[in-house]
């Protein structure tokens, strides 16, 4: 039990040690810098990317289904 007392509290001081130390603010600044610059690329979620394929599959599906109707409309007036 004592032990583990122990290695909880050394465990907070490290943790306030580390939050105290400039790895901390580098750690912030480049999690900001990475953020923007990913920003900046504009992507997509997947999200939307899904949405967006689910789209393109029935709008593939319409077509195949007007091409065919077209096909069978042009086959009717040629007899």
């Amino acid at each position: 039990m004592l032990k583990q007392k122990i290695a909880a509290d050394m465990a907070s001081k490290v943790s306030e040690v580390l939050a105290m130390t400039p790895a901390r603010d580098v750690e912030k600044n480049l999690k900001a810098s990475l953020a923007a610059w990913l920003s900046k690329l504009d992507l997509v979620t997947r999200e939307e990317f899904d949405v967006q394929a689910q789209v393109l599959a029935r709008t593939r599906e319409k077509l195949q289904e007007l091409e065919a109707r077209l096909a069978s409309l042009e086959g009717a007036s040629k007899t």
